[in-house]
């Protein structure tokens, strides 16, 4: 008899509770967890985590089944840390992130993993003894082999990172990329702190160029928590928010790729046209972060008739000057020498490795939480992913191109859509949230997919959160697109990818 699936299905931002959760013997969670993640077309791991459950833990997963919009949850007991279990990265390689993340926080040991390597060295893991200056780099016993390192501290004004090259010549052999320079316990300190408001500060401050996405995972798995309906004019508003926050970032990222290619023109005028999109932002909330904006049930800066004319205005001024620079870039021998065929990662490594996002969508997959997990507004429409194939920096760079584009109709449209007239609600900071009770809230950011999940105890007190970032999935990504290409390649290559530092190391 063939043995039925054993999970349970939820919908992006809707709570069950935790009792209804499978919990499957080891055995059958591994199996059942490989056989979900056999086509990656379909199917890829949103997050694998520990829970602690009285003397043991609670090992949930969170398969998104791309198809047909649901995310498949469940659930191991392990009851006693002395048992070692058979490590799922063997099998799916794209574990070996959180497989190494559940070893670093609680020591749970997993056989024939390829190395359970430090995460971030999080404030509160099991083994004090390893430190954050003593990482245990991979190192190649050559006579013919050298090794440059770079950072964490690095020229100018970005966050900290160890780059560690392996290089035979120019060509770089192998790169390692240590994080957790940046970790400050935001998952802890969603716990330590009590109030909304200080917990939707702490989301905003998950990474700056994407306050806007995070905070919205974090206010809808609040609001769905607690049954607070959203009205559509809301809705509306915060889509528009995080779309603004994508034409914003990739615009910056064009610029920051011209001028690692030393293509001036193309650096000056798409910094010029960020500066007035963020303007904007500030205009409507008093951030250009988009900071304040987003909040549980409503919001203090409802978008007026005035704020959409100017808004209006200064899309069809950005648009035309935009595809204009865009098109010569993108033309410009000089600038296609620098980014045609640099920093490949084939589209067998990206399923292998469960990338998301961008560098998912550069070589074909169509991994966007707006198709596949619809939130908002995109509930109401029929939205298809832009996507390349080449998996390359003229990728990376062409798709933000498109999806600048994409971002604006959308804008555009959804102004039509909204009613000014129509006056939401005013944050409500003092939400009561259903108890015993887990959410999986998820939204694309501009980098890729961000899931927030929330669990409840009894008293409907948050008992844990977890925070995952696209980041977390892609870093292994860029140190593969590195391998033998020249070492002065790294610049171009590392800011088509542009991920975030503070996002991984939360």
């Amino acid at each position: 008899m063939k043995a039925q699936n054993q999970y349970i299905k939820l919908k992006n931002g809707s709570p069950i509770l935790t009792a209804d959760i499978p919990v499957l013997s080891y055995n059958d969670f591994r199996v059942q967890t490989i056989k979900l993640l056999l086509d990656f077309d379909k199917a890829h791991c949103s997050n694998y985590f520990a829970i602690p459950k009285g003397i043991g833990f609670q090992l949930i997963v969170i398969i998104a089944a791309d198809v047909n919009h649901d995310f498949l949850v469940f659930s191991h007991q392990l009851l006693s840390i002395e048992t070692a279990l058979e490590s799922l990265t063997q099998d799916h390689f794209a574990f070996h992130i959180f497989e190494r993340e559940i070893h670093e926080n609680f020591n749970i040991q997993f056989l024939n993993h390829p190395w359970l390597k430090p995460v971030r060295f999080a404030h509160n893991r099991a083994d004090q003894s390893k430190q954050i200056a003593n990482y245990p780099f991979y190192h190649f016993d050559s006579t013919e082999m050298h090794e440059v390192s770079v950072g964490p501290i690095h020229a100018g004004i970005i966050e900290p990172g160890h780059f560690k090259f392996s290089c035979h010549g120019e060509t770089v052999k192998h790169l390692e990329i240590q994080l957790g320079w940046q970790h400050r316990g935001i998952e802890t300190l969603m716990l330590h702190k009590k109030t909304d408001l200080q917990r939707t500060l702490l989301a905003e401050s998950i990474t700056a160029d994407s306050a806007i996405a995070h905070t919205l995972a974090f206010v809808t798995a609040m609001e769905s928590l607690s049954q607070i309906k959203v009205d559509a004019n809301l809705n509306l508003e915060r889509t528009i928010a995080l779309e603004l926050e994508r034409l914003a970032i990739h615009t910056g990222d064009l610029c920051g790729m011209c001028t690692d290619v030393a293509y001036q023109l193309g650096s000056s005028v798409f910094n010029a046209l960020r500066t007035p999109i963020i303007n904007f932002t500030q205009r409507w909330c008093g951030n250009r972060f988009g900071k304040g904006l987003i909040r549980i049930g409503g919001t203090h800066y409802p978008l007026n008739e005035g704020l959409k004319s100017d808004l209006i205005l200064v899309l069809n001024e950005f648009e035309s000057r935009f595809v204009e620079m865009a098109e010569k870039t993108f033309n410009i021998p000089s600038v296609i020498k620098r980014f045609d065929g640099i920093g490949i990662i084939s589209k067998i490594n990206v399923g292998l490795l469960g990338c998301v996002g961008m560098v998912a969508k550069t070589v074909g997959y169509k991994r966007d939480i707006r198709l596949s997990h619809p939130f908002g507004y995109y509930k109401t429409v029929e939205f298809e992913p832009k996507t390349c194939i080449s998996g390359d920096v003229m990728a990376r760079g062409f798709l933000r191109y498109q999806e600048a584009l994409q971002s604006i109709q959308l804008i555009k449209t959804m102004l039509e859509l909204h009613k000014s007239e129509l006056v939401s609600s005013k944050p409500d900071y003092k939400v009561v949230l259903n108890p015993n009770s887990i959410c999986v809230s998820a939204t694309e950011g501009w980098r890729g997919e961000i899931i927030h999940t929330a669990l409840t105890d009894q008293n409907g007190q948050l008992e844990w959160y977890k925070i995952k970032d696209p980041s977390m999935h892609n870093w292994k990504a860029l140190e593969l697109s590195l391998r033998n290409i020249e070492i002065s390649d790294f610049p171009i290559n590392n800011k088509s990818y542009d991920l975030s530092y503070s996002g991984h190391d939360l």
